[in-house]
């Protein structure tokens, strides 16, 4: 159920936009902004299973990374301290904070409420808060157009590997071990394969590489064969209007997804929202639409704390 999910979320966001996809630069500002290594790199880092306010998450190696939330930034309280793989954050370099994706590896960050994307290097691990996915630098918040807003409505997809010192390219893992889903550090196992500590949620690893093919005419994943890592905005066309859900989970039959919103009826507004993808449907479990996160993040609130801990936001039409 819990890759279920995921995917749902994933295949939702591929649908959000219509067929014209190409990209265009916009004028970029007149000083660099290219997404550099940074002069005190760190290693190549993957990463243990780690607890943070009562959550497990899992990072591990995941190429097919496509996934739509809302974005936040971090700035000068971190400038100069070491990041989760021991560069130096720099609040004025084009990097990013993920939970789960290695690092360092590059995500093109599309903001969803103006269109503007860029390419910025993961080398950090957060947000923790709850409806977030992804904390930007400062200055990727300035390009993206989301610095005083404080957030954003976007869309993160994995771009490939970031070059470590000298520009040397970081050693492509073998298949079995970067598909692998790390151990969890205790010996109870629940139904979904994870083991959790007691007392913790668990949030899964986003797997998304299992998809249907997107319908034609909707959005394809950026490029990623030897694409420039420059640092240039580009301007890329996304739906006139979004919302946001709060998605709990998504299931092959609608009776499990009937027995969720049962369970969380006391939350209000639950609704199961059916989605074909590739010959096969889904049934989502959501509350929704909001047009504001502070409603949004409400929701996400009543929903954890009726036992939907996997519960997250996503964007969609």
């Amino acid at each position: 159920m819990l890759r279920a999910l995921r995917s749902a979320a994933a295949a939702a966001l591929l649908a959000l936009t219509a067929a014209a996809c190409a990209t265009r630069p916009v004028p970029a500002p007149p000083e660099n902004h290219t997404v550099s290594v940074p002069s005190a790199a760190g290693i190549y880092k993957i990463g243990n299973p780690y607890q943070q306010d009562g959550v497990w998450y899992y990072p591990h190696e995941q190429p097919d990374y496509d996934e739509t939330g809302i974005a936040s930034w971090y700035g000068a309280e971190f400038h100069g301290q070491r990041t989760a793989n021991g560069e130096i954050f720099d609040s004025d370099g084009l990097t990013a904070a993920h939970r789960t994706l290695p690092m360092p590896v590059n995500v093109r960050v599309t903001n969803l409420d103006n269109g503007r994307s860029l390419i910025v290097r993961v080398n950090d691990r957060g947000p923790f808060s709850r409806g977030r996915i992804i904390d930007v630098s400062r200055r990727a918040a300035d390009l993206l157009g989301f610095r005083l807003q404080g957030t954003a409505r976007v869309r993160v997809t994995y771009m490939g590997r970031a070059l470590m010192p000298g520009g040397q390219p970081i050693e492509e893992t073998p298949p079995e071990i970067a598909t692998a889903v790390p151990a969890a550090p205790t010996s109870k196992v629940d139904m979904s394969a994870l083991n959790i500590v007691p007392g913790a949620t668990v949030a899964p690893p986003v797997q998304v590489g299992q998809l249907p093919a997107p319908p034609v005419g909707a959005l394809q994943p950026p490029p990623r064969a030897e694409e420039p890592v420059t640092g240039q905005v580009m301007q890329v066309q996304v739906p006139s209007v979004t919302h946001l859900y709060v998605q709990a989970g998504a299931f092959s039959t609608k009776a499990n997804a009937d027995r969720l919103k049962a369970r969380l009826s006391a939350a209000g507004g639950i609704i199961v929202s059916p989605i074909s993808r590739g010959g096969q449907t889904l049934y989502r479990v959501r509350m929704g639409p909001f047009d504001d996160l502070s409603s949004a993040d409400a929701a996400l609130a009543r929903a954890v704390k009726l036992g939907s801990n996997d519960a997250q936001i996503v964007v969609d039409q």
